[in-house]
């Protein structure tokens, strides 16, 4: 998020004995900044899919990053039946129990189909969420994008761009801008008409006009990639479909 700079207010949730905060976003408002800031993104938003994502109210971090971690490197298809196996593991709990993770032995977690780096990680995620350095949600709400992108790249297995999709996706934070997904960069190429894949840095600096709501941002640069996605596939939209699970 833009320091400085109040995209929308929190709204609460009450669940028995615990609060949780969520970043409320304006769409409509969102969409009006970005059609006026350049009429060629304002031409693709007119006939895309429209940006919609709203925070997860029953998003649990330990589990949103735990099937993400299980997800890397693999198919949709693949990803999933390990994941529905790991969870079998524990059975009747609908969340996942970082304690419960920490003390299965690792052969029980390997024969699910996870990597041994997949379980070092899952592991790792267990104590850093029971040790405090994964945040909760309360926690979150007070942190900005970037304080939880420290966080939680702390966790073995969990880089930058998994925590961002994180942000976007589940916690429908307002101003979130991937500039190392190769799929923004590829689809923000194609709507400004830019005949080389901007860098990172190229990105950060040309993603400013767009703030504060560069999440809506990456969503349509995503879209951009739809028509030529159906002939050949982008590599970074399908793994924001298989890791993060999210439809596009």
């Amino acid at each position: 998020m833009t320091p400085g700079v109040v995209c929308a207010p929190y709204f609460v949730i009450r669940r028995s004995c615990f609060v949780i905060y969520f970043v409320s976003m304006n769409h409509d408002e969102a969409h009006r900044h970005l059609s006026a800031s350049d009429k060629r993104l304002a031409q693709l938003i007119s006939h895309s899919r429209r940006y919609e994502i709203e925070p997860n109210p029953k998003v649990r971090t330990f589990d949103a990053l735990a099937e993400s971690i299980a997800y890397q490197q693999l198919s949709g298809k693949a990803a999933a039946t390990i994941w529905k196996r790991v969870r079998a593991i524990f059975p009747r709990r609908k969340f996942l129990d970082p304690k419960l993770v920490l003390e299965t032995p690792d052969e029980t977690l390997r024969a699910a189909g996870l990597s041994r780096s997949k379980v070092a990680a899952l592991k790792d995620l267990a104590a850093k969420t029971i040790d405090g350095t994964v945040p909760t949600a309360r926690a979150m709400a007070k942190m900005t994008d970037d304080e939880i992108v420290e966080r939680l790249i702390e966790v073995r297995g969990i880089g930058r761009w998994t925590v961002e999709m994180l942000l976007l996706f589940d916690l429908g934070r307002p101003d979130v801008w991937p500039v190392h997904d190769y799929g923004v960069r590829k689809g923000f190429a194609k709507i400004f008409g830019k005949r080389k894949l901007p860098t990172p840095k190229q990105m950060v600096k040309q993603g400013q006009r767009f703030a504060p709501y560069r999440s809506a941002l990456a969503w349509y640069c995503w879209r951009a990639l739809d028509e030529c996605s159906r002939v050949k596939k982008v590599t970074t939209v399908a793994r924001v479909t298989t890791l993060y699970t999210r439809p596009l």
